[in-house]
């Protein structure tokens, strides 16, 4: 995907660090295709989230993108949207979006955040 596609806004968790780690690993593979996404820590930020109609409990359970729409795209739909900005993660992003295996990756992914959340005393 090109820079022409506009700017993403990822609303990820900085205070997960698993979560802050992945947001870093995504910045170094992407490169220059990163630059076209900006981050956007919820953390005590709900009434932020509340103006661009993104519920903030939902928003510490799952990944929200907005896209250069103003369209929110949620959990595996985000992920997918953001990795298909990088040639790397482009087969990937294609294998989630299978309907097979996107069913059982979003079981994971949902019991991984309940985890996250319990371990860390807001779940």
């Amino acid at each position: 995907m090109s820079n022409s596609e506009g700017n993403l806004i990822v609303y990820y968790d900085g205070a997960c660090p698993r979560c802050v780690a992945d947001r870093k690993r995504y910045e170094r593979i992407a490169g220059k295709a990163g630059e076209t996404v900006q981050w956007f820590d919820i953390t005590g930020r709900d009434e932020e989230l509340k103006k661009v109609g993104i519920d903030p409990e939902k928003a510490l359970r799952e990944l929200h993108v907005r896209d250069a729409h103003g369209n929110i795209h949620r959990e595996l739909d985000a992920y997918i949207l953001l990795m298909r900005r990088t040639w790397l993660l482009r087969p990937l992003a294609w294998l989630i979006g299978l309907p097979g295996i996107r069913a059982l990756i979003s079981r994971c992914y949902h019991a991984w955040v309940d985890r996250r959340l319990r371990a860390s005393g807001r779940g």
